[in-house]
């Protein structure tokens, strides 16, 4: 069985360590030997070739979990596709897109989707492991070397295709928050430099709402917005016949993810393959005709398998265990329980409040009386620019109603919608988290112990998100207001903080509201729902809560689709619009299943 090692750059911290803490413990160069080094960025380097087994105690010792000693499965005998470096992250097969079809990607972050896609799109020239490791790269160009390594399967016809030209890629990349730093202007000017049809760039604008928004500059559009910008530039680019979106929801409210999606489904075509990132279960379902699973291990190596039908995938997905070839990727199944949504047994209030109203700037909302009942948790639905976390910050007293009173003596801990800390840049996450350390539970779920010695300034955005959760939820409170908790975390960590919201409200008897735009997380958690309804950004008008079947209805009817749960993984699916099921569902009223 081969095995690497690997060192992942962006957790190294020798400062944070002593001062290479993994030279001074390693076995290896106790007895002379330079396993472990400095290497030219200033970080610990491993020398792959005489790592031995007795170097698992170093891999254990370094406190940011920053080295990986990696047993490759049996079957993996090709040499990767690219290498970061001569100990860093490999990517040993790619997902090849289908024509006429939405492929999807699955798997956790750090697993090498990114890095898949943008060998697909020609935007990385992979090295297949011998530029990182100093060797001689040859005289044939990448994609030639890329026919040659996938001869005899359906990857040597794609890049035949790329090299002959017969194949043009448009990529939307992941990071739109980037684009204002490399852009300035109005998102007009920017789709006109992809397209100079302004009848084309008018129809996908309206395709994807954000014709009112073409003459505003990139730098003050909302990131919503911007998201849908980068799919329409995406798509405008001419001649292309491949696709790429890298997690095009992210930012995006229910109804705009499920219009997005449709959107995207409706670009594949028998001359046009898409391909699709995207860590919304429920979305990926809906806009997927199959699905690549990605795995092994995060920041050290990752594979692509065979694509299946979305369904399947999923379902395979969740298992852990791909049976064809005999691989386990996780230890534990993720499973969903076949029971209707939980009816409301407490009827002791915990938070109440009469009709109340709020104008900010030229948004106006209004409030229906209602209350938070306590030991249960309410999820909050509803568009972006409606009002849902300018209710949260109501019930967290940080801005007051102009009409009308909330009623709520109780301590609360908010975890609020945008995460960027307003700590110090050079605070430690150990002095943030100095109560949820002594949580074993919180730190164990949420992965935190090798962030502890990391700067805040350090973290990615998926890692202060989790630094945030677990600081909100280690508080002594009755009331913990969550907003969007799911942001920035890949499927694996959105179930686990839907499991650990569930579970702590249960077992400690306390409430929780959260508000997200991914139904799985919101369906999961909630005994109550809350629904906010209205013209973004000019009214909102929220309800509830309401008990989950009754909210549910009401709030699916407006997106127009229905749900029902998968016979064999109990997961909550959208079924295909038009379908006999949908039909029936909708004929009984019954868009969210008993």
């Amino acid at each position: 069985m081969r095995r690497i090692a690997v060192i992942e750059k962006d957790k190294c911290n020798p400062q944070g360590c002593g001062g290479y803490l993994c030279i001074r413990v390693s076995p290896g160069n106790r007895m002379g030997r330079e396993v472990f080094v400095v290497g030219p960025d200033g970080k610990a380097q491993v020398n792959e070739e005489i790592c031995t087994d007795a170097e698992s105690i170093t891999v254990k010792k370094c406190p940011f979990g920053a080295i990986h000693m990696v047993k490759l499965p049996e079957k993996l005998t090709e040499k990767p596709v690219h290498r970061f470096g001569v100990d860093g992250f490999s990517l040993f097969s790619l997902p090849v897109p289908v024509f006429g079809q939405v492929n999807g990607i699955l798997g956790i972050n750090g697993i090498g989707k990114s890095t898949a896609v943008k060998v697909i799109a020609q935007l990385l020239q992979p090295n297949f492991g011998l530029a990182a490791a100093g060797k001689a790269d040859g005289e044939k160009k990448p994609v030639d070397k890329l026919i040659q390594m996938f001869k005899g399967s359906e990857a040597q016809v794609f890049f035949e295709k790329v090299r002959d030209g017969k194949i043009k890629v448009s990529m939307k990349p992941q990071a739109v928050d980037a684009i204002p730093k490399t852009f300035k202007g109005t998102a007009m000017q920017l789709l006109h430099k992809v397209c100079g049809d302004n009848k084309k760039i008018a129809a996908v604008a309206e395709s994807l709402d954000i014709g009112n928004v073409l003459e505003t500059g990139i730098n003050q559009v909302s990131g919503g917005e911007l998201q849908r910008i980068a799919i329409a530039a995406a798509v405008l680019k001419s001649n292309a016949n491949v696709y790429l979106f890298d997690e095009p929801t992210s930012y995006l409210d229910i109804k705009q993810r499920i219009k997005v999606s449709s959107f995207i489904r409706e670009l594949a075509k028998p001359e046009i393959a898409v391909v699709a990132v995207e860590h919304d279960l429920i979305v990926m379902d809906y806009l997927a005709d199959s699905v690549h699973i990605m795995y092994g291990e995060a920041g050290a190596y990752g594979i692509s398998s065979k694509p299946r039908p979305a369904r399947t995938a999923i379902n395979t997905y969740l298992e852990g265990y791909i049976r064809e070839d005999n691989m386990r990727f996780r230890q534990h199944e993720i499973k969903f329980e076949a029971k209707p949504p939980k009816k409301a047994i407490s009827k002791e209030s915990l938070v109440k409040w009469g009709s109340i109203g709020k104008k900010l700037g030229t948004f106006r909302f209004k409030i229906a009386a209602g209350e938070l009942p306590k030991r249960h948790v309410i999820g909050v639905l509803g568009e972006n620019g409606l009002g849902k976390t300018s209710f949260v910050k109501m019930l967290s007293g940080e801005i007051k109603p102009d009409n009308g009173e909330i009623s709520a003596n109780v301590r609360i801990s908010y975890k609020p919608q945008y995460i960027h800390s307003t700590e110090p840049g050079d605070k430690r996450v150990t002095d943030m988290l100095a109560r949820a350390q002594s949580d074993a539970q919180l730190m164990a779920k949420l992965e935190l112990e090798p962030l502890l010695l990391k700067k805040v300034s350090e973290l990615s955005g998926g890692e202060l998100q989790r630094v945030m959760i677990a600081r909100c939820l280690a508080e002594d409170a009755d009331l913990y207001l969550l907003d969007e908790p799911a942001a920035y975390l890949d499927v694996e960590q959105r179930i686990a903080v839907s499991k650990l919201i569930r579970e702590r409200m249960d077992v400690h008897g306390k409430t929780a509201l959260v508000v997200d735009h991914d139904l799985l997380l919101i369906d999961y958690i909630s005994d109550l729902l809350m629904v906010f309804e209205g013209q973004p950004a000019i009214s909102g008008e929220a309800n509830g809560p309401f008990e989950m079947e009754a909210g549910m209805n009401h709030f699916l009817k407006s997106l127009d689709i229905t749900l029902r749960r998968d016979k064999d993984s109990n997961r909550p699916r959208i079924n295909s619009p038009g379908s006999r099921l949908e039909r029936e569902q909708k004929a009984e009223g019954r868009y969210y299943y008993s």
